[in-house]
């Protein structure tokens, strides 16, 4: 069977904000910046693949093939007023609003980027007994990378990498509804940008390992899987530690290592009630650093250690409410560091709770009503260092029309 997708998507984001360059030496005032900013991004991907079945030595085997290609763009300005705490103030205790916006005196980021990729990936899965499966896979690729500085032309490169990244895993059926499988992988990945010194980062390499056990009943559309992982990763991209005021550099944390389990559900408790839900525990951390200021054992920024989620939907089938569907969600999301350094502030933890309710007028057309946030909860999204914390989302209400073509 031959498959094949493309896709091209094309964006940009313009506009102005107000910034802080960090807080004064008397502990209330707060430095700010007006930034203005041009972003524009497009990006194309193809991918074709083929599968087929065949026996070979006496197993049955099930074959992939495919290719892939992706071009993406990137390229941006950003112009700011001046970056000092004495540089349009405000109190923090004694605000005053309505300040007139400073002139814009200097460029911060100008540059373009571009990242190719060509891909080719084979995967057999392999059935060794009535129970036993085997999949035994590999990915090639090969990625160009080009960034210019346009502030600094010195700073310009172009870099390309090759890569192979096998994967193996094996599952066992102790049952119909019921098996258990493990699978280890590596994985490549180029880090996009350039650093403070406008050098570019080495690759993300990592390895991954899991085992866990999944229980299906396909008469109730239900599956409870749970999974045991630990994932090592070099080179990724974190907050750099020397960053102040508006400054978003990264570096490339040495190692990094995730480890934790995870369960979730999914299916139809009843025909007309569906559940869908996932607790997951996670230790993150850096594992190998020369960074002073981000020893190792310090934590990853913005992962939690503890989250849950929980969306529950009922549909009436009879009755004057029939097509009618209503549902509640929880969300409940651990507290977090604001970033990989020893000095990073927490983010405390926060719940959230939606609301929702769909109606079909027609068998294509449907209308949807979201109450997300409905106790108003404040709390930060993420964060990038100790200068930027990212709010969450008010109350919000939204309506909708989904038409089915």
């Amino acid at each position: 069977m031959l498959r094949g997708g493309i896709q091209y998507l094309d964006g940009s984001l313009d506009g102005g904000a107000v910034e802080n360059n960090g807080l004064a030496a008397d502990g209330r005032t707060v430095g700010r910046n007006y930034s203005e900013r041009w972003l524009n991004w497009n990006d194309l991907a193809v991918q074709a693949n083929l599968e087929g079945h065949f026996d070979a030595a006496g197993l049955a085997h099930t074959l992939l093939l495919g290719v892939e290609f992706d071009d993406f763009n990137y390229d941006s300005q950003i112009d700011r007023s001046g970056g000092a705490t004495s540089d349009f103030p405000i109190d923090l205790y004694d605000p005053v609003y309505g300040q007139p916006l400073p002139a814009l005196t200097r460029t911060t980021t100008y540059d373009d980027e571009n990242l190719k990729s060509y891909a080719f990936f084979l995967q057999d899965q392999i059935a060794l007994t009535e129970r036993l499966t085997a999949q035994v896979g590999a990915r090639l690729e090969r990625f160009e990378q080009r960034y210019e500085n346009k502030l600094t032309p010195a700073g310009s490169w172009d870099q390309a990498h090759n890569a192979v990244s096998p994967r193996f895993g094996l599952i066992y059926d102790l049952t119909e509804e019921l098996a258990v499988y493990a699978n280890t992988s590596r994985s490549f990945k180029p880090n996009r940008g350039a650093d403070r010194s406008s050098q570019a980062f080495d690759p993300e390499k990592g390895i991954a390992h899991e085992v866990g056990i999944k229980y299906e009943l396909p008469e109730h559309d239900l599956s409870v899987t749970a999974a045991l992982f630990h994932i090592t990763k070099k080179n990724v991209l974190t907050d750099d530690p020397a960053n102040t005021g508006v400054q978003s550099f990264k570096v490339a944390a040495g190692e990094a290592r995730s480890r934790g389990f995870d369960i979730s559900v999914a299916g139809n408790i009843t025909p007309q009630w569906r559940v869908i839900g996932g607790y997951a525990y996670v230790d993150a951390e850096v594992t190998e650093s020369s960074s002073v200021s981000m020893p190792t054992g310090t934590r990853l920024a913005n992962v939690p250690r503890h989250s849950f989620n929980l969306l529950d939907t009922y549909e009436f089938a009879e009755g004057p409410l029939a097509g009618l569907g209503v549902g509640m969600g929880v969300k409940y999301v651990g507290d977090r560091k604001g970033g990989a350094t020893s000095t990073a502030f927490d983010m405390d933890a926060y719940t959230t709770v939606d609301l929702l309710a769909y109606y079909p007028l027609t068998e294509r057309v449907r209308l949807n009503l979201n109450l997300n946030n409905l106790f108003d909860e404040e709390y930060e999204e993420r964060a990038w260092g100790n200068i930027w914390a990212y709010p969450g989302a008010p109350r919000t209400l939204q309506a909708g029309i989904a038409i089915t073509l």
